[in-house]
């Protein structure tokens, strides 16, 4: 069982990336999928969250409008399309699956996998 993050690099101000979450081992289709990022001396935040059917999304306040979140089961992959990127939004990127994530506030439990993350820089 594991999950795959990818499609980190470095960009420049206003830049673009597409991050892509494969799992191995298990299908993707009945968890709920997650991007979390971890920046130094702060805590792992939530990013964006899809639901299982893809019927239903979360993304954190300072990325909505510009980050979209989507699945393709038939690919066992989500991906986290970053737009309009800045600096704040450097960070390791992490994705992470479970069967019933749920959102207190703003943090989220209940994501039972997690992947190595993917290293985001975003620098002129």
């Amino acid at each position: 069982v594991q999950l795959q993050a990818s499609g980190g690099g470095m960009v420049q101000p206003g830049g673009s990336l597409r991050l892509s979450c494969a799992a191995d081992g298990f299908s993707l289709e009945a968890y709920g999928v997650g991007w979390f990022r971890q920046t130094p001396g702060k805590e792992r935040e939530g990013v964006s969250v899809i639901s299982s059917g893809g019927g239903s999304t979360w993304f954190e306040d300072s990325v909505k409008g510009r980050f979209t979140i989507s699945r393709d089961n038939a690919k066992n992959t989500v991906y986290l399309q970053m737009n309009s990127l800045n600096p704040a939004d450097t960070g390791v990127y992490y994705c992470a699956a479970g069967a019933h994530p749920t959102i207190v506030g703003s943090t989220w439990y209940g994501m039972e996998h997690w992947g190595k993350g993917t290293q985001v820089t975003v620098s002129s």
